[in-house]
């Protein structure tokens, strides 16, 4: 591996003005959701989901080592993405704590191919087969090969940054 400049330099230290200063970098806020052996169900809202290749077709989010809920979803090799709505600060905050029934009260259906819940009010779905995980710090980089993806409604995305739910105006 070639030397760089950036190599260098020693990477700065505080984690607290790390996540200060990236707080200012608005992300996409997604529930991914899967089914595993003997359909039971997991989910985990992530805030770091993007696209990745459109040939392939590919999709990308970064679950952290702690979590509980992506390993069942792993095992499953199969998930949804579910795209969150402005106003689903509710559901989000369901699906981020840890433990307990995070589907009480919500209604889904079924994804096409997953079997994966496609959750009532959301913009959109991402239906995925893993494709492939990658270790990166003190989280997984997980691939999504999509199988088949759909747009519910046209409200605006629900976006994260800065420790809030912004809303978003009409364009």
């Amino acid at each position: 591996m070639s030397s760089s400049p950036a190599s260098d330099v020693t990477p700065h230290g505080d984690p607290d003005k790390f996540r200060h200063v990236l707080s200012h970098v608005p992300t996409s806020v997604v529930i991914i959701t899967g089914v595993g052996e003997g359909g039971t169900k997991s989910g985990m809202a992530i805030g770091s989901f993007t696209s990745i290749s459109l040939t392939p077709q590919l999709v990308g989010f970064y679950p952290t080592h702690k979590s509980t809920s992506w390993p069942p979803i792993r095992e499953a090799g199969r998930f949804c993405v579910n795209v969150l709505a402005q106003g689903q600060g509710a559901l989000a905050g369901q699906f981020a704590k840890s433990g307990g029934d995070k589907f009480a009260g919500v209604d889904f259906k079924a994804a096409p191919h997953s079997g994966a819940p496609i959750l009532d009010g959301v913009v959109a779905w991402i239906d995925c087969e893993l494709d492939q995980e990658i270790e990166l710090g003190d989280h997984f980089l997980v691939v999504g090969k999509v199988l088949d993806l759909d747009v519910i409604q046209s409200a605006h995305p629900m976006v994260f940054s800065r420790g809030a739910y912004p809303t978003l105006g009409d364009e």
